[in-house]
């Protein structure tokens, strides 16, 4: 059985986007991104929403000596997974490996962590809150930004409770730390 992990980009504040839905302080360095790269490396299918989608579309076509050895590894990464968007809006979806879900349907996605050896990932604040309140969640990934921002997009939902296990901390050069919390059943 795959477990659905939740990471996310947030600012000390505990949002991922400012109240403009700016987010360039999140911007990884190289040291952030390759241990992104090995988080999200064993990851078989990513569930996005719209907005987290059209956002890392852009990977489809990242490839070469013009890009970092990094990005281009992220790339490879996030080509070989399965991509599930779930939109209301959007018309249809324009990369390979990737299927367009009007609804986010519980049952479904524990149908599919159950069906799968493989981890599964969720992004965007607004899904994740979702699966987060139907007990979809296994682990918490925050990768918290030495930056307030004072309002905008939360990186949790208002009115979850959640008892979590700290299952390991990492501080980055840059300032940025990680922790990773299981969901305790």
């Amino acid at each position: 059985m795959g477990r659905l992990q939740y990471a996310v980009l947030c600012s000390l504040d505990g949002y991922t986007a400012d109240a403009d839905g700016r987010f360039d302080w999140a911007a990884p360095d190289e040291e952030l991104h390759a241990f992104v790269n090995d988080l999200e490396r064993p990851v078989g299918t990513h569930l996005y929403g719209r907005r987290m989608y059209e956002t890392l579309a852009v990977w489809q076509d990242v490839a070469g000596p013009d890009h970092d050895p990094v990005e281009n590894d992220y790339a490879e990464i996030w080509r070989a997974a399965d991509k599930v968007v779930y939109s209301t809006t959007l018309a249809e979806v324009g990369t390979p490996r990737t299927r367009l879900e009007r609804t986010f349907d519980p049952a479904a996605v524990a149908r599919l962590k159950a069906g799968t050896d493989r981890d599964l990932a969720i992004g965007g604040p607004g899904l994740a809150a979702h699966a987060l309140r139907a007990g979809l969640v296994d682990d918490l990934h925050q990768f918290v930004h030495p930056v307030v921002v004072g309002g905008g997009t939360r990186a949790l939902p208002d009115g979850l409770r959640l008892d979590l296990e700290l299952v390991s901390e990492r501080r980055f050069a840059g300032g940025v730390v990680h922790l990773h919390h299981r969901v305790e059943p």
